[in-house]
C-alpha cells in the first residue's frame, strides 16, 4: 500500500500542495496529441498514452493546468502500470493554442467531456472508460454525471474526483482568505494574461479596463467568466455550476477524495449528506493531503491519491479504502 505522508512538515496542507509542483519528478509519459472538432466549431486538444488495452481513463485537469501537469502525468502513469490506456483532455485554451471563440472553459462546462466519450465509444474500442478529475476537472465530471444521468454514454463505468471544490461559492470564500493569497495571485495573473490575450484576439468584445487590478475569483468571475458564458454574475454562475447540487443523481460509483487541510476548500466542499443519500457515492476525507497533494511513498513513484484512485477503479472497495469511506 502507499503511505500518505503526514509527519512533520507534510501535515501541512500548505506543504501537501506546494511541494508536488515544484520537488515532484515528470512522470515519463509519452503522448500522441489529437484536436477533436467540437460540435459548436470549436476544438478540444486530446492526448492519449496508448497500450492497446480495452479499458480507458479520461483524466481532467484542474483551473489553468494542462496534460502535462505532474498530477495529470503521475495519473496517467499509474493508469499505464494498471493495464488501462490513459486520455488526457486539455480544456478549451489550455493546450498552448488558444481557441477559437471568445468563450473559454469553466467549473461548469460539461459539454466537450460529453463529445470527447461520444468520440471514444464510437471508435469501438474499448469495454469501458472510467474518469478522473482534479479540481475544477473534478467538478466538471460530477456535475456531468449529475445533471442528465441518462445521458451519459453507458461505457462510462465509474469515476473519481480529487480535491473538488464542489461548492464554488464556498471555494471561492477558502482562497479569499489571507493564507491562501498565493494560490489566489498565482491562478489570477494566468487568467488575467489568458483574458488580456482574448482580447487581442477578439478586438473590441471585451473590456479590460482595470483587469490588473483584479484581486480575487468574485472579481473577476463577475467581470469575465459569468458574462461570457451566460451566467448573471459570479453568485449565478458559483449557483448554477457547483457539482455538489448533482451529487444525488449520480448513478455510477463515483469516489470523491477531499483532503480536510486542503486550503482551496470550505466546509461546503465536504458533501457528507449527499454521499448517506446515495449508495454509489463514496467520500474520503484524509487529515491531510493539502490540495492536489497527496504525497505519498510507495512502489513505482506513485502518489497516495494515484494509489487509491487505481484501487477504486480498478477492484471493488476493500479494508484499506473502507477505513477512509465516509457512508
Amino acid at each position: 500500500m502507499v503511505r500518505l505522508r503526514t509527519a512533520f512538515p507534510f501535515s501541512s496542507g500548505h506543504v501537501q500542495t506546494l511541494f508536488p509542483p515544484v520537488f515532484r519528478p515528470r512522470a515519463d509519459v509519452s503522448y500522441e496529441r489529437q484536436r477533436l472538432e467540437t460540435s459548436d466549431g470549436d476544438f478540444v486538444d486530446l492526448d492519449w498514452s496508448r497500450g492497446g488495452n480495452d479499458r480507458l481513463v479520461l483524466i481532467l485537469h484542474g483551473l489553468e493546468g494542462h496534460s502535462r501537469r505532474k498530477y495529470v502525468l503521475g495519473m496517467a502513469r499509474a493508469a499505464r502500470l494498471h493495464g488501462l490506456d490513459a486520455l488526457a483532455m486539455n480544456f478549451r485554451g489550455c493546450s498552448g493554442e488558444p481557441n477559437r471563440k471568445v468563450t473559454m472553459y469553466h467549473s461548469g462546462w460539461t459539454r466537450d467531456v460529453h463529445e470527447i466519450l461520444l468520440m471514444v465509444d464510437a471508435l469501438g474500442r474499448y469495454r469501458s472508460v472510467d474518469l478522473v478529475g482534479f479540481s475544477l476537472g473534478g467538478n466538471v465530471i460530477l456535475k456531468y454525471l449529475g445533471e442528465e444521468p441518462g445521458s451519459v454514454p453507458g461505457l462510462v463505468r465509474r469515476a473519481v474526483a480529487i480535491s473538488v471544490p464542489c461548492d464554488l461559492e464556498d471555494s471561492a470564500r477558502a482562497l479569499a482568505r489571507p493564507q491562501c493569497a498565493l494560490y489566489t495571485r498565482y491562478l489570477l495573473d494566468q487568467l488575467r494574461k489568458k483574458i488580456i490575450e482574448k482580447g487581442r484576439l477578439f478586438p473590441g468584445e471585451l473590456d479590460l479596463e482595470g483587469v490588473g487590478k483584479l484581486r480575487t475569483f468574485r472579481q473577476f468571475d463577475d467581470r469575465f467568466t459569468a458574462p461570457l458564458h451566460g451566467f448573471r454574475d459570479a453568485q449565478d454562475y458559483w449557483r448554477r455550476s457547483s457539482s455538489r447540487q448533482y451529487l444525488t443523481a449520480i448513478d455510477r460509483q463515483t469516489c470523491i477524495i477531499n483532503a480536510l487541510n486542503d486550503p482551496f476548500l470550505g466546509p461546503g466542499c465536504y458533501p457528507r449528506e449527499e454521499v448517506r443519500t446515495n449508495g454509489d457515492l463514496f467520500l474520503i476525507t484524509p487529515e491531510t493531503g493539502g490540495h492536489v497533494g497527496f504525497v505519498g511513498s510507495g512502489l513505482d513513484g506513485m502518489y497516495w491519491s494515484e494509489w487509491m484512485a487505481m484501487r477504486f477503479l480498478l477492484k471493488p472497495l476493500d479494508a484499506d479504502v473502507q477505513e477512509c469511506v465516509v457512508r
